[in-house]
């Protein structure tokens, strides 16, 4: 999957705009937060975040910063779905503890290597157990753990 593609898929994931009250996000737009929006300029209110700037907003902060165009085709989506959701750093470190390299949130050389040698199948499988425990251990899971469980759910079917 390209960027382009990644970007579809998790807009359609996140959906439109939302202001849930267990949410430590706030209001949101196509999964952009009210923080994340700002950060990068935005002023206006967030039900009228233009799509264009949500995906200038994932391209910049979560696609490049997981060097998206450098993983493996077969994990790439994963990889930046976990980072818009969870952070770039923990997206990253949950990539290295899958395959098995020193785990320190950076993206570097020896991670790429081993991202390309790995079996794409029993990758995700991995980077998607780490991602739906941690997620069982925030203390906002009885809230939207049904969200989140079928978020897992539709990304082992991917």
């Amino acid at each position: 999957m390209n960027f382009d593609e990644c970007f579809a898929a998790l807009v359609a994931h996140e959906g439109d705009f939302a202001d849930l009250e267990n949410d430590p996000g706030g209001k949101t737009r196509f999964g952009v937060t009210q923080a994340v929006a700002r950060s990068a300029g935005y002023t206006g209110d967030m039900r009228e975040l233009p799509l264009s700037l949500a995906k200038t907003i994932y391209r910049a902060q979560y696609w490049d910063a997981v060097r998206g165009d450098e993983l493996p085709g077969e994990v790439r989506y994963y990889v930046f779905d976990a980072a818009a959701a969870s952070g770039v750093r923990q997206s990253i470190l949950w990539l290295q503890r899958a395959l098995g390299v020193a785990a320190d949130g950076i993206l570097g050389p020896v991670t790429l290597e081993a991202a390309h040698a790995a079996n794409p199948d029993r990758l995700k499988a991995r980077l998607l157990s780490q991602r739906l425990r941690f997620m069982a251990g925030l203390s906002n899971w009885p809230s939207f753990s049904r969200g989140w469980s079928h978020r897992i759910a539709d990304l082992l079917e991917v």
